[in-house]
């Protein structure tokens, strides 16, 4: 076990440097003039854009940016943004606030997803399994902002038990409807994931033997079923808990989240390579460290696998 922690955290350098320098390439070759931005309509004067491109090291190379980058982010060093604020300020700021509101919604997404998907499977074809199948196929094609505005107007407006928008500091009561939002967008996927991998154990020998030597079906559902049926529930969800780090956006904006999202999405319009280039590398570690658990997980749902 030990050594495959090693092997996996050793493959994260690799993964690091590739990643960091695909961004900034990118964000490097965007058009358009950082400098210039920052003025707006305003004319800059020459020295004070030559003083900028200095400071910002954007007189230089490309591929020596990114190795100055790259040197400072090995000391905790993620640079400043072109506001004059600490890049790892932003970090500490927004990146707490998006992690509370996925692990909202992953709780949401996971409890839906088990709970619907076991109880489907064990009613295949029945009329709970079909009307939550339909209800599934609406919720996987109705685009997120249509559910946080119908959210935002029933739950905030007509019946006041949420806040619409996020307060200051994102305490976690804000982050409950935007989590309920995201979590419901997202359940249906798992949820059928768990339904057919439900299905498909209960058909398994080693079920039919649990039942065979008198075991109760409150002992083989739970136990020998449910946890062997949720792999790739659990892989599903790992994937979803990328896809709310960066990809809450909408979500964020809907609801005036001050999260990842928002603030990465202002980076790049302003071609902040520094700001840029940190959150998609923070993003990068939390991910590789998500699938490392759900890796390790899969151990303990499964008895029969073992790492060697």
């Amino acid at each position: 076990m030990l050594r495959y922690i090693l092997f996996r955290l050793l493959q994260v350098v690799p993964v690091l440097l590739g990643t960091t320098f695909l961004i900034y390439f990118m964000v490097f070759a965007m058009p358009g003039d950082p400098i210039a931005a920052m003025f707006g309509d305003k004319t800059p004067n020459p020295a004070v854009v030559e003083r900028l491109q200095e400071q910002y090291n954007l007189d230089k190379p490309f591929i020596v940016q990114y190795l100055i980058y790259l040197g400072k982010i090995f000391v905790g060093d993620f640079g400043t943004s072109f506001s004059g604020q600490s890049v790892n300020e932003i970090l500490a700021r927004t990146f707490p606030v998006t992690i509370k509101l996925a692990a909202i919604a992953i709780v949401i997404e996971l409890t839906l997803a088990v709970v619907i998907g076991l109880i489907s499977g064990l009613r295949k074809g029945k009329f709970f399994d079909n009307i939550n199948l339909i209800i599934g196929l609406v919720m996987m094609s109705v685009p997120i902002f249509v559910i946080a505005f119908l959210a935002q107007f029933f739950f905030g407006i007509k019946l006041g038990w949420f806040r619409t928008t996020v307060g200051t500091g994102a305490p976690v009561q804000d982050l409950l409807l935007p989590g309920i939002v995201l979590g419901i967008s997202l359940y249906a996927t798992s949820m059928r994931l768990t339904r057919s991998s439900v299905i498909d154990t209960l058909n398994q020998d080693f079920v039919r033997t649990a039942y065979a030597k008198g075991l109760s079906r409150g002992r083989v559902i739970p136990v020998h079923v449910l946890r062997n049926s949720l792999i790739p529930t659990v892989t599903n969800t790992a994937a979803d808990f990328g896809i709310l780090m960066v990809g809450a956006t909408v979500t964020e904006g809907i609801f005036n989240v001050p999260g990842v999202g928002n603030t990465l999405y202002q980076a790049i319009l302003r071609g902040e390579n520094a700001t840029v280039v940190s959150f998609v590398t923070v993003m990068v570690l939390v991910y590789l460290g998500v699938n490392l658990v759900v890796d390790l997980l899969y151990a303990v749902l499964d008895p029969r696998i073992r790492y060697a």
